[in-house]
């Protein structure tokens, strides 16, 4: 199985040669701006590696893993969008470096060039693969509605967050997996246990997520720090919160919920933090994390594949859940 470092460096070309040579260049300059600030390309490097599983010539599975890589892309905009986030890797938004419409118009551009890619599935795979990433597409659209819907209520679940992540975000992970193991001849069985592998590193990665844009570094992290504490975000930890905090607790979250009241952001986000520190809020989180990583690694043993070529998969797994940024 190929290793991370061996699918980036055969990827990272392919990408720099992404161009729109068209007009109205207003259109594209954004597209080529957002995809130019890099990115850890975990994801199409993902589908790389499923697919070296199987075989060792990886080659039909470029464009299709390219195409996941301009489409989660497409996803980071219109989300910093509708978050009304400043910075994203480290650099400013589509919305803020342009405005409002651009980033609405150069997303839907951005979906439209994904599928080309997609298109590009060479012709054994192509009707598989193309219905697993449009049945992915759109169920981040119903995870995305859940995360904005959930920004108005104060009663969301722990089980409900869970079920809007993997929408949101873990479908995704799992979908370049699965693509690759299609693409390199996986049977239907290792394809599916694959892709629930996906599915528990997407859940675990979200929530390294979520504890990082409260304790992460802004320089190493790409975004400001309290972005979700700022927007009322329902993440793992303040669900969590709000169960065990205790009635002083659980007013002074209210009383910050409340954008009538007077306060300042960085005020807010110190107070949130504070408590979360006060529940242990972040060692809840990481034994759900190591609990969704060990659920993962066991769909791994039903593989129909020798232990050996899974190392690096393993290894991979491992770094999304360790990650800083």
């Amino acid at each position: 199985m190929l290793s991370f470092e061996q699918v980036l460096k055969r990827l990272e070309p392919e990408f720099n040669k992404i161009s729109f040579d068209q007009s109205p260049r207003c259109l594209f300059e954004p597209i080529e701006y957002i995809l130019a600030l890099g990115g850890k390309r975990i994801r199409p490097c993902l589908t790389l590696m499923a697919c070296s599983i199987y075989k060792e010539d990886v080659e039909e599975a470029i464009k299709p893993a390219m195409g996941l890589e301009v489409f989660h892309n497409f996803t980071l905009l219109h989300d910093d969008l509708m978050d009304q986030a400043d910075k994203r890797r480290n650099q400013p938004t589509v919305h803020k470096k342009w405005n409002t419409n651009t980033a609405i118009l150069s997303g839907d551009a951005m979906l439209i060039a994904a599928y080309r890619f997609m298109g590009e599935t060479a012709e054994p795979y192509l009707k598989n693969v193309l219905d697993l990433f449009s049945k992915t597409a759109l169920d981040i659209c119903c995870g995305q509605q859940y995360d904005m819907d959930f920004e108005k209520r104060d009663n969301v679940s722990e089980d409900e967050y869970i079920e809007m992540i993997r929408l949101k975000t873990a479908i995704l992970i799992a979908c370049c997996i699965k693509t690759g193991a299609i693409i390199g001849g996986a049977s239907e069985k290792d394809a599916e246990h694959l892709y629930r592998f996906g599915i528990y590193i997407g859940l675990a990665f979200q929530l390294q997520d979520d504890l990082l844009d409260v304790y992460g570094d802004t320089k190493t992290f790409g975004k400001n720090i309290g972005g979700d504490i700022l927007c009322d975000k329902k993440t793992f930890l303040l669900i969590n919160a709000m169960i065990l905090a205790n009635d002083e607790q659980k007013a002074q979250l209210a009383y910050f919920r409340n954008p009538a009241n007077n306060y300042k952001p960085e005020e807010k986000i110190s107070i949130y933090t504070n408590i979360y520190d006060q529940l242990h809020i972040k060692d809840i989180t990481k034994q759900k994390m190591n609990s969704l990583y060990e659920l993962a690694i066991h769909e791994l043993t039903d593989l129909n594949v020798a232990p050996d070529s899974l190392t690096e998969l393993k290894k991979m797994g491992n770094m999304l859940i360790q990650r800083e940024s």
